[in-house]
């Protein structure tokens, strides 16, 4: 066992944990004061549903023994972490061995870093939903997702699947895919799903009636510089041991969300005529999340170039909810579905030695492309069939008194700031 890596990882294990929270912070502030412990919920109940579904079988599904058509694993082989655990003679549970990705750390740890990625993952979604939906609804979506969508998709793309740099389309092509920490699994597919249910589900009440404004930008700020902290172990952590690779990981993911964060401040500039703090937290966020698919594979240069790019697209690109008339709430598609398939389809230009500006050829560039269609069309399909089971069934949003009353009262019974004493009496008289 290589106790420097175990050290590192159970670390970098408990920063992408951490980036749940600080997503709840960042959602938190952006929503109306109406809706800010909703939103704070939202994000914990990914947090919990999340961790025992892993448990049950999200590990088994994504990370298991024996793969099923490249598409997913045996949930069986390992429920309830069967597989990695075991107790020693004196009953204290430790892991099974040690884990097959090269950094030589108890696997037991591998199952915590993964368990964060699978909570952050869809707790992006929820930011696209807010001030309109169930909790009730949503923990059973939480449940559906990790489990039919978010598993599968790590088991095809990191655990030897169909959109692995051995599967399918990475020999159909002859050049493997590269997704380094989650840019398909992570940004491209919460993002795609929290476009479909947006669709599916309608618009705010008052979506394009009143001006809807961030009630606490503090909390934005805070969210963001601590989404910032936590993705030193999202993508240094990918390397999965302490060295150059993970060192490297943490310049470039500084690099790229450095200059977004600029980028997206001097393209609102130009538009406004200001700098806004709500647009320099979102240009943090776009730029970590252009470089979280090729923070190993581009140089400091293009890692910079990246963030430019992606901080000018993902600005651009959250208008088109009022032009095209869908009511993302806080521009989860905007900011990580044009930031995951920018990123993502940007090592094909850019990827040292196989990008098309970086020694390659267009191979690459053609692997990467097809990839994010792929996990563009997945989530997409199984996204939709979840959500309209639980549209026909349960149903996701609030009534209309009760959304415009605030998702706080009407779902939680509670008001975050109670200046004057009333809320109580606001709420029974909503009731």
């Amino acid at each position: 066992m290589n106790t420097g890596n175990a050290a590192w990882m159970l670390f970098a294990a408990s920063l992408v944990f951490l980036m749940t929270p600080a997503l709840a912070f960042f959602y938190g502030g952006m929503v109306r004061r109406k809706a800010v412990l909703n939103m704070l919920m939202l994000s914990a109940g990914a947090l919990a549903v999340s961790a025992i579904i892993w448990a049950l079988w999200g590990w088994s599904i994504a990370w298991g023994g024996k793969d099923i058509g490249g598409i997913f694993g045996d949930p069986a082989s390992g429920f309830m972490l069967g597989d990695v655990i075991k107790a020693d003679e004196d009953g204290i549970f430790t892991a099974s061995g040690l884990t097959s990705n090269g950094g030589n750390y108890p696997v037991t740890i591998d199952v915590a870093f993964q368990l964060a990625f699978a909570m952050i993952a869809v707790a992006l979604i929820s930011g696209a939903l807010a001030e309109r939906i169930k909790y009730s609804t949503w923990m059973i979506f939480v449940a559906l997702w990790v489990t039919l969508n978010y598993a599968p998709m790590a088991h095809m793309v990191w655990n030897g699947g169909l959109l692995s740099p051995d599967g399918l389309i990475s020999k159909l092509v002859g050049a493997p895919v590269h997704d380094f920490a989650g840019g398909t699994v992570i940004h491209i597919n919460a993002a795609v799903a929290a476009l479909v249910i947006v669709l599916l589900i309608g618009k705010r009440a008052d979506f394009g009636k009143v001006p809807i404004r961030p009630h606490n930008v503090p909390f934005v700020m805070l969210g963001a510089f601590l989404l910032w902290f936590g993705w030193f172990g999202f993508n240094a952590g990918s390397a999965f041991a302490a060295n150059g690779t993970a060192g490297y990981a943490w310049v470039s993911t500084t690099l790229c969300a450095a200059a977004a964060m600029l980028s997206w401040g001097f393209t609102e500039k130009m538009r406004t005529g200001h700098y806004t703090a709500v647009g320099a937290a979102s240009g943090m966020v776009a730029g970590l999340v252009g470089i979280t698919p090729a923070a190993d594979v581009v140089s400091p240069l293009w890692a910079i170039v990246i963030g430019v790019i992606v901080g000018v697209l993902t600005c651009l690109a959250c208008d088109l909810k009022f032009r095209l008339g869908y009511d993302d709430s806080l521009d989860v598609v905007g900011v990580h579905g044009v930031g995951g398939v920018v990123g993502t389809v940007l090592i094909g230009f850019f990827g040292q030695g196989t990008g098309l500006f970086a020694g390659g050829g267009w191979r690459q560039l053609v692997v990467q492309v097809a990839v994010a269609l792929v996990a563009v069309v997945y989530s997409a399909f199984v996204t939709f069939v979840i959500a309209f089971a639980l549209e026909k069934t349960v149903g996701w949003r609030l009534d209309v008194n009760q959304e415009l009353a605030g998702a706080d009262l009407a779902d939680q019974g509670e008001s975050a700031y109670d200046f004057v004493g009333k809320a109580s009496a606001a709420f029974k008289e909503m009731k």
